[in-house]
């Protein structure tokens, strides 16, 4: 039967991958090393108390280890690394950290209700460091191999790309060629299409968001 995980459903479709992104991580990594798991669809705004009673939080995602439910994608991706250490997706300690600023500058730039406040630059600053890093380093962030970093990252740019089209009409710039070549290798990979949510379920997922800080609620 393999691992046991739980991950977000999709909002309104409770039999559906929903827009997690470090849910996404998890698969990718299951995926990437080949580990058979068995999936457990939550719907995050009416948990079942099954899911309640395992994890008290109440939090996607969560593997269970040895009879251990285990939340938090940070914790639960070294967990994999460590069982099953084939083939390895550690990076080099001084690749640890790339892209990790993109996403917090990303949801930075999606709540902005001011052109002029620099969010917009800031994340293409974050943008051109990392196109920077792939043309030196390519294509993945540790040459031709697939690391434990391009796992976080992909499923944040995924978003990005989808909300940021949907509601602001922006995309990556043709300038930077190396992130849009990454972005693109990496959605294509069978693990990638495998476990990402739909467009139209992540557009879904950042709706009440976008109102939320459009109206000032959050």
């Amino acid at each position: 039967m393999g691992l046991e995980v739980c991950v977000k459903a999709a909002a309104g479709a409770p039999d559906i991958l929903g827009d997690c992104p470090f849910s996404q991580r998890v698969l990718l990594t299951l995926e990437e090393k080949k580990v058979p798991y068995k999936l457990h669809l939550v719907n995050v705004s009416d948990k079942p108390k099954w899911f309640l009673d395992v994890n008290s939080e109440g939090k996607v995602p969560v593997v269970k280890f040895d009879d251990k439910w285990t939340p938090d994608s940070d914790v639960i991706t070294q967990i994999l690394e460590e069982k099953f250490p084939e083939p390895s997706l550690t990076p080099p300690p001084e690749y640890a950290s790339v892209g990790s600023k993109i996403f917090p500058s990303f949801v930075k730039f999606l709540k902005s209700k001011d052109p002029n406040d620099g969010s917009e630059q800031a994340l293409l600053d974050e943008l051109k460091a990392l196109d920077e890093h792939l043309k030196a380093h390519g294509p993945y962030i540790n040459g031709e191999k697939i690391t434990a970093v391009d796992l976080s990252l992909a499923p944040k740019l995924y978003h990005l790309e989808i909300a940021l089209g949907h509601f602001k009409g922006w995309s990556v710039p043709e300038s930077l060629t190396h992130v849009r070549n990454y972005m693109k290798s990496i959605f294509s990979r069978e693990s990638f299409e495998k476990s990402k949510a739909a467009k139209e379920h992540v557009i879904a997922g950042w709706e009440p968001k976008v109102r939320g800080f459009l109206s000032g609620r959050m």
